[in-house]
């Protein structure tokens, strides 16, 4: 058997370098930021930052990879600061096809952060009624997993495993809104066997930490005059498929 194998994505190497040498000076060579930062590009010269000019960096995340010709990469690293600001440096590093070598090839440059990119149409259309029984068991299931309140089994659709978040984050659940791709979900009684539904649900969670908001995408099948939760989803339904 072949197999066509997969380039190795060096952001975690660009990213592991580029914070050691946001935190490190050239007047500290010998600090542990600096060696580090020395060790993944020996021929990258350290910053000279001025005192007090720059605020504490709080956190880098690699945001965008792009493999130029062979084994050279441009990575995009976004650095926040304690400030708030943020700024985008792009690391250019060469990495084998197999992603055990690595190596920062030059000094990073700023350059400008990414584009906001237009948000897809939803494909969940159908709002479902509050007061029906889909937003009821959505609602029922939704504490159960989350705040531990009764048996997140009874929930489930016949051979579906999963098992609550634990320990419990929250004391309350209240579900907002349900809307659905199917026309079936807002139907007034349950529909027949083995329907299938696709709902995307907004919830309010509150616990001793405040009050949050958060979405769950749900795929529910009807049984015996109630719905069931077959599944529950990560990611987007795009083009009404389901991922």
């Amino acid at each position: 058997m072949r197999t066509t194998p997969v380039a190795a994505d060096p952001a975690g190497y660009a990213q592991l370098f580029l914070d050691a040498w946001l935190r490190s000076s050239a007047d500290e060579a010998d600090s542990a930021q600096a060696r580090l930062a020395q060790s993944l590009a020996p021929d990258v010269a350290l910053p000279d930052p001025a005192a007090g000019a720059q605020s504490k960096l709080r956190s880098v995340a690699a945001v965008r990879s792009v493999q130029r010709d062979g084994d050279a990469w441009a990575v995009t690293v976004a650095a926040q600061s304690a400030d708030s600001t943020v700024r985008y440096f792009a690391v250019p590093v060469a990495a084998d096809a197999r992603g055990a070598s690595f190596a920062v090839t030059g000094a990073p440059g700023v350059v400008a952060g990414p584009a906001r990119a237009a948000a897809p149409k939803s494909p969940y259309s159908v709002s479902v009624p509050s007061d029906g029984a889909l937003s009821s068991t959505i609602g029922e299931f939704l504490g159960a997993y989350l705040t531990g309140t009764g048996e997140v089994d009874r929930y489930l659709a016949p051979g579906v495993e999963l098992s609550p978040v634990s320990p419990a984050p929250y004391t309350a659940v209240t579900v907002q809104e349900v809307s659905a791709i199917e026309e079936a979900a807002a139907a007034g009684p349950v529909p027949t066997d083995d329907t299938k539904v696709r709902v995307r649900v907004q919830a309010e969670a509150r616990g001793d930490a405040g009050r949050w908001p958060l979405a769950y995408e749900l795929t529910l099948t009807a049984r015996s005059g109630r719905w069931d939760v077959a599944a529950l989803q990560s990611g987007t339904v795009q083009g009404g498929g389901v991922r």
